[in-house]
């Protein structure tokens, strides 16, 4: 079955092969379902690449997002937002927690400047919009031609990367006070109260908790009249870094990749991107459960199970890169084992 949406066809994945895959599992030389939840996500890999078995991943790439947010003088994190631009040398120097994790799961990592509050490397800011994004608790995040030149870019970038080579696709986030818009948005399309759903974030104490509150409160009031329609939310609501996510997310469901996503912030850009592509959450895997309280509630609105729980709350792709070992051992599993009649063990039957 195909949906259409503001962007383009989403076609679903190929439900033939899946059928393929789980007739293969039970012929696989263990007690069938025996491998839990990992037969799923191998029968899923294979119907997203449209073969049984399915391939190992020959390019799983990693492409994190990174942006500024007004709304930090409101006093929403631990850390200042110079952090962000610091920490889009420290990626690119190879010494953050993205790097080693990609580097022990076989992935390569790519930084975006979309809308960091300075002056990046002319090779990462091509699809910059702008130097952060508005303080959402006041004014919008966007204009109107900055929310679609930011959807625009991230939907450039996942052509990039799969018309380069990339069969798996994780988004990453980086931008000192993202969590508070991503709140915003999920609140928003769960229609949830700010005090269940705001978290800590990069680990504010009581008072920070209080000011967060009330920014999303206030950002909430703001974008609950505009929450039918995906780019005025993101206009509203968001940032340029979170809008570009999206774009990307609904794009690699049209080019029919396969996405782990990581934690709050990516998923609340998904939220936002299965409305603009309707479909396109077959394509997405969750790698993990973050301690926020909004990851839950955008993975429960996307009927979503993690696929590990490590009380991870950093951001950066690092629990979807966490959990793509697991992915890794679904195909391996899926296209490499023995059936009982290529070993010559005698099955249940």
């Amino acid at each position: 079955m195909s949906k259409g949406g503001a962007f383009g066809v989403v076609e679903a994945p190929d439900a033939a092969v899946r059928e393929q895959a789980q007739a293969r599992q039970l012929q696989l030389t263990k007690p069938a379902g025996s491998l839990g939840r990992l037969e799923q996500v191998g029968n899923w890999l294979a119907a997203c690449q449209g073969v049984c078995p399915p391939k190992a991943f020959a390019r799983p790439r990693v492409v994190i997002f990174a942006g500024d947010h007004g709304v930090t003088t409101n006093g929403v994190s631990a850390f200042p937002s110079e952090v962000t631009m610091q920490m889009v040398g420290n990626f690119l120097a190879g010494g953050a927690a993205v790097n080693a994790l990609a580097a022990v799961a076989g992935a390569s990592v790519r930084v975006v400047d979309i809308a960091v509050d300075g002056d990046t490397d002319p090779a990462i800011s091509v699809h910059k919009v702008r130097r952060s994004s508005g303080s959402i608790a006041t004014e919008d995040a966007l204009t109107a031609e900055e929310v679609d030149q930011a959807i625009a870019a991230g939907r450039a970038i996942a052509d990039e990367e799969v018309d380069a080579g990339a069969d798996l696709l994780i988004a990453g986030d980086m931008g000192i006070g993202n969590t508070t818009p991503a709140t915003v948005l999920v609140a928003a399309l769960t229609d949830t109260e700010p005090v269940a759903a705001v978290g800590r974030g990069t680990g504010v104490d009581d008072a920070g908790w209080m000011r967060k509150t009330a920014a999303i409160r206030d950002a909430l009031r703001r974008a609950r009249p505009v929450v039918k329609n995906p780019v005025d939310l993101l206009r509203v609501a968001s940032g340029a870094d979170i809008a570009a996510m999206a774009g990307f997310l609904s794009q690699a469901a049209i080019r029919k990749t396969p996405v782990i996503l990581d934690g709050v912030v990516v998923t609340a850009a998904a939220l936002v991107a299965e409305d603009l592509a309707p479909g396109a959450s077959a394509w997405w895997v969750a790698g993990h459960r973050s301690t926020e309280p909004a990851h839950t509630l955008a993975l429960k609105q996307l009927r979503l199970e993690p696929l590990i729980e490590m009380e991870m709350r950093l951001g950066e792709g690092s629990g979807a890169l966490t959990a793509l070992p697991i992915l890794h051992a679904a195909v391996a599993t899926l296209a490499e084992m023995a059936t009982f009649g290529d070993a010559g063990v005698t099955d249940r039957s």
